[in-house]
């Protein structure tokens, strides 16, 4: 009897032995699974980020064919680049063709370039920065100098809602137009640069101004400039069209514009000196008690025609006495202008950009007409 227990007992013994074995190589098995897993997760986070950062960050264009040399020019650095992005939309399977529309040099070490995408969901228009050697791509550029850096308090989205026109201008033989802006407003000069050209070919046929907005949101230095802009178009009108557009599609050197434009200096002092004292602009600036609400300087030198036509902020159309929406283009701006004549002129024939002008100083294309300076 004692020998058939203690052979239970040893059997028993060897059948836990077993099934510890057995349970060790279960649970080896299931954490082998569970770490195959967790390889599959984290190799998929891995790639989505890839991708996210190739296109959220910066692109590498070394792989693609134009010959390696230390600057490019913009033109061959804007095809490298749109080269580059017609074969990242053909890796992922997208029947997308891209057109590069201009290539600029920005001064800033970086070339910005326009494209025009064609998919199925239609046309769209981007701006790209590359760099001059043709190596890297920003899918965007965020300006950290003075004029184009975070918008301050006031400075708010105004929704324009695209390039949408209000149909409903009054007409006349000859339209009065004014584009009430501030000088230093990204926003304000991203019209100004739009209206520009259209202001060149139908001041003869139309009375056009570039008007001010009646409180200036960017120090003293707006004050100064609204006020020599109002003079040189208040007395050396011919010369307004060239020194405005060296300084919105410039760099805003208002002394090299000054000399480009061959604006006559003493005439223009004189006249800044004359309206400064007239209307108060320096006293306004120095005596805080008179800033208007948002804590900002009076420029009380078109006070009238801003409380007539209701001005609130930069930009501003106004056509035939009525506020308008407008589309931020050279040739959606005509294009309102023209349809205010009763008879427009052969002048209204002529095709302009159709492309939305960038915010802030330079050259270059945007991609929305909304955003305001605002108070």
């Amino acid at each position: 009897m004692a020998k058939k227990r203690r052979k239970k007992d040893l059997e028993k013994k060897e059948e836990k032995i077993r099934s510890k074995k057995d349970s060790g190589k279960v649970k080896e098995k299931t954490k082998k699974i569970k770490g195959d897993k967790e390889i599959q997760k984290y190799s998929g986070v891995l790639v989505v980020g890839l991708v996210i950062g190739l296109i959220a960050g910066v692109a590498l264009l070394s792989s693609f064919s134009i010959e390696k040399q230390s600057t490019l020019t913009a033109d061959e650095a804007g095809q490298k680049a749109v080269d580059w992005i017609s074969n990242f939309f053909e890796a992922k399977g997208q029947n997308v063709s891209i057109k590069l529309v201009n290539a600029t040099d920005t001064k800033k070490g970086v070339y910005q370039i326009g494209v025009k995408i064609n998919g199925k969901q239609g046309e769209v228009e981007q701006s790209y920065y590359v760099t001059k050697d043709g190596e890297l791509l920003f899918p965007k550029g965020i300006p950290i100098g003075e004029v184009s850096k975070r918008p301050k308090q006031g400075e708010q989205q105004q929704q324009n809602q695209g390039q949408e026109q209000n149909l409903e201008i009054p007409k006349t033989d000859k339209p009065d137009v004014k584009l009430f802006i501030m000088a230093y407003c990204p926003y304000g000069l991203q019209a100004e640069k739009a209206y520009l050209p259209v202001y060149k070919l139908l001041k003869d046929n139309a009375e056009m101004s570039v008007n001010f907005v009646r409180y200036a949101m960017h120090e003293k230095k707006e004050l100064d400039e609204n006020l020599r802009q109002y003079c040189i178009q208040l007395e050396q009108t011919e010369k307004f069209y060239d020194y405005a557009s060296c300084f919105a599609g410039g760099d805003g050197n208002y002394t090299k514009c000054l000399l480009e434009a061959k604006v006559d200096k003493v005439k223009l002092n004189s006249c800044m000196a004359r309206i400064d004292e007239e209307y108060n602009v320096t006293g306004m600036y120095k005596d805080k008690s008179t800033w208007i609400k948002g804590k900002y300087p009076r420029f009380n030198v078109e006070a009238d025609l801003n409380k007539k036509y209701g001005v609130k902020g930069s930009p501003t159309f106004v056509i035939n006495s009525k506020v308008v929406k407008v589309g931020r283009s050279p040739e959606a701006i005509k294009e309102a202008i023209c349809s205010a004549f009763n008879n427009p002129p052969k002048e209204c024939g002529q095709k302009l950009s159709a492309d939305t002008t960038s915010t802030g100083f330079g050259g270059g294309v945007g991609s929305s007409s909304s955003g305001g300076c605002a108070s």
